[in-house]
């Protein structure tokens, strides 16, 4: 498929945009010197990002929705992620001619989500 429509990349730019400056903001006041630091959550570790996107964009592609359609780099995903979105979404094919949509969605996360863990999120392109 070709690139997103006009309106889709201005609303793309203005979430990332607003995101920005969201995550560029904050209420609470520095911490006083000394004083311990407050508990912070931890990014997402490169395979958990690995299957978050990669289970998405499967699941997408194979509900065939609006935006499955988009190239692995409009998608987000590395070389080796597209690569196992690929694998993923065949497994899934096959998978839903004999169990059915809903053991297909299943079948993604675990299959995604070991490939990711084996490959230690998949982060070369």
């Amino acid at each position: 498929m070709g690139t997103m429509p006009r309106t889709a990349r201005y609303a793309a730019h203005i979430l990332l945009a607003a995101l920005a400056l969201t995550g560029c903001s904050s209420s609470a006041p520095p911490p006083a010197a000394g004083s311990a630091s407050p508990s912070t959550t931890a990014p997402p570790s490169p395979v958990q990002v690995c299957t978050s996107l990669v289970s998405y964009w499967a699941k997408e592609t194979l509900m065939g929705t609006k935006w499955s359609g988009l190239d692995w780099e409009q998608k987000g995903l590395s070389n080796d992620q597209y690569a196992i979105h690929e694998d993923a979404v065949a497994a899934g094919r096959t998978e839903e001619r004999t169990a059915g949509r809903d053991k297909v969605l299943e079948l993604i996360d675990r299959f995604v989500a070991q490939r990711c863990a084996d490959e230690g999120g998949a982060m070369r392109s």
